[in-house]
């Protein structure tokens, strides 16, 4: 719709820009819109003072997995200063790697999918928004929380590093304190012509992002010579992260609904971990199973299986307080699984930090989990339902969790053999003392011959 003036002494009407005069009109509103973003921003609406910072970055990242095409992609803001790569204080892009990544005009990071562009924001993202989510869950009193990486201090604020395509043609991915660094795999699966990059896929980055955040909480965890649950926790903090992530998301939490009709125990993409790597490995349900009714007895002492113990009884608790919590009429199902998923993933973590830093165990954080649920203010309920779903598996929840024994080093390895990479990156099994010992049986033998034949 154009604007026409009657200009005086003028014997026909002047069309004159649509910029001219403001009218309320669609094409009006369009120039408006683009003249906001691409011309020099005038006088602040609210405050005298412009931001000095931008406000954040729109990005696109895939949903879950590159396979699940029910959910596809989407857009996601990441509120503060991102920079090219992308990086921001806290993670960074690895290099060598992919080159950096340049936002566009506005600031933002939209790249087309299956790019090694598109790979560096997606893997970016996901790392950002669970630091986020955790660091959310630990702030009180309206004082935002920071959660360390495990190499932080002081005088040392070193990002953790992003490798995207980190390891060519290996089928795993990995969290290293050593590198700092989360690093990917791709490979081509067995009678497949495409290749398969681990970092699309939501799970699997959000689960190593979960190996780094709890190693900066609790760094002995990580080591072998803990009894088997303490790596179980780890395990399933990484499972249970993805979880979390998913549910943080409105639109995640809509699908979940509208696949179940809200019966959460009902087949879901929720439940089901990194599903396509599990395909490419011949497994029908992705990696893991979150829905499942596994009990220690069942799960013997491998790490892999005794992790979703764990994450079973965590997900049997999600589904059971949001039924207890049902009210269709008076709030929306998606709504209320947001909400209980930020209420749970706030209640493990506190509990998670609350155990012992060496050999703890599931009834440690079982526990402490009942405890703070009475502390909350929540409903009797709710510790009913933790004591139930681990009594069931056979984990002990006691009433003060002080009064339970830690786990001693028994001097039996963990059988991690089908964990993820981080689990079974040589790092964390010690091996270097293993090392040292042969040195110092190497110098011991030295000192000895090299002596006599010395006064010989």
């Amino acid at each position: 719709m154009k604007s026409e003036v009657l200009v005086p002494l003028c014997e026909t009407p002047v069309t004159l820009p649509v910029s001219y005069v403001p009218t309320p009109s669609a094409p009006y509103r369009i120039h408006r819109k683009a003249a906001q973003l691409t011309q020099q921003p005038g006088r602040p609406r609210h405050g005298s003072e412009a931001a000095l910072a931008p406000a954040g970055a729109r990005v696109l990242i895939w949903k879950q997995d590159p396979s699940v095409t029910e959910l596809g992609t989407r857009k996601a803001f990441l509120p503060g200063v991102i920079l090219a790569g992308p990086r921001d204080a806290r993670i960074a892009s690895g290099a060598p790697g992919i080159a950096p990544v340049s936002p566009n005009a506005f600031g933002d990071f939209i790249l087309p999918p299956d790019t090694e562009q598109f790979d560096a924001v997606h893997t970016f993202a996901v790392v950002r928004q669970t630091l986020s989510l955790y660091q959310r869950a630990l702030a009180s009193s309206g004082t935002p929380a920071q959660l360390p990486w495990q190499w932080n201090s002081q005088r040392n604020t070193d990002p953790i590093k992003v490798f995207p395509h980190g390891l060519p043609d290996v089928m795993n991915a990995y969290y290293s304190r050593e590198e700092r660094a989360l690093k990917f795999g791709d490979f081509i699966p067995s009678g497949e012509t495409s290749r398969l990059y681990t970092c699309r896929s939501f799970d699997i980055v959000a689960h190593e992002t979960g190996h780094a955040v709890l190693d900066g909480l609790k760094p002995r965890w990580l080591l072998r010579r803990n009894p088997p649950q303490t790596g179980g926790l780890h395990e399933s903090f990484g499972d249970l992260t993805a979880i979390f992530l998913a549910l943080s998301q409105l639109d995640q939490a809509e699908a979940v609904i509208a696949q179940t009709k809200a019966d959460l125990h009902d087949k879901t993409f929720l439940a089901d971990m990194a599903e396509q790597f599990g395909l490419a490995l011949g497994r029908p349900n992705g990696l893991r199973n979150a829905d499942n009714d596994l009990t220690l007895a069942e799960a013997g002492n491998e790490v892999h299986a005794i992790s979703q113990v764990f994450t079973g009884a965590i997900y049997d608790i999600l589904a059971d307080i949001f039924a207890f919590e049902r009210r269709p009429g008076l709030i929306d199902d998606a709504a209320l699984l947001y909400r209980t998923g930020e209420y749970l993933c706030g209640l493990v973590l506190r509990s998670l930090i609350a155990a012992p830093d060496f050999g703890a165990t599931f009834a440690h954080v079982a526990s402490h989990m009942a405890q703070f649920a009475v502390s909350d203010g929540k409903p009797p309920q709710y510790r009913e339902f933790i004591r139930q779903r681990f009594t069931l598996r056979q984990v002990q929840v006691a009433e003060d969790a002080r009064t339970l024994d830690i786990e001693a080093d028994s001097g039996t390895l963990q059988d991690r053999r089908s964990c993820c990479g981080t689990m079974n990156h040589a790092e964390y099994f010690e091996l270097e003392d293993v090392l040292d010992e042969e040195r110092k049986a190497l110098a011991s033998w030295c000192q000895q011959h090299y002596a006599a034949r010395n006064h010989a």
